[in-house]
């Protein structure tokens, strides 16, 4: 199923066929790179959370642990940067092609909100 028909028909969990909770979904494939690397970026920053957790119950030294808080925000905002990178280059233009122009008002609006 592609992204206009899941958008269409709902995502059979908790969409309605009237449109009411309606959301989108992309598809991504499993075995893809593209994929695997969000995930890898993602398992990443889970452990670097882990590790900032240990570092508090360890009492250890305050700059020690914003040090590490500054490197998840670093690896944050290289996952958003990717990310975005994948959506643009997908689902925007994906939209642009099929005559869905207001793809590019979504757009605006999740920079405005990225870029806080």
């Amino acid at each position: 199923m592609n992204n206009a028909e899941i958008e269409e028909k709902g995502c059979g969990c908790c969409c309605s066929q009237e449109g009411e909770g309606l959301h989108k979904h992309k598809f991504r494939d499993k075995q893809g790179e593209e994929y695997k690397g969000l995930i890898r970026r993602l398992n990443r920053i889970e452990g670097q959370i882990r590790g900032i957790h240990n570092m508090v119950d360890e009492d250890r030294y305050c700059v020690d642990i914003l040090t590490q808080v500054s490197a998840v925000q670093s690896a944050l905002n290289a996952f958003t940067k990717e990310l975005l990178n994948q959506h643009i280059h997908s689902c925007v233009v994906e939209d642009i092609r099929q005559g869905n122009d207001a793809v590019v008002d979504e757009l605006c609006c999740l920079l405005q909100k990225v870029m806080k």
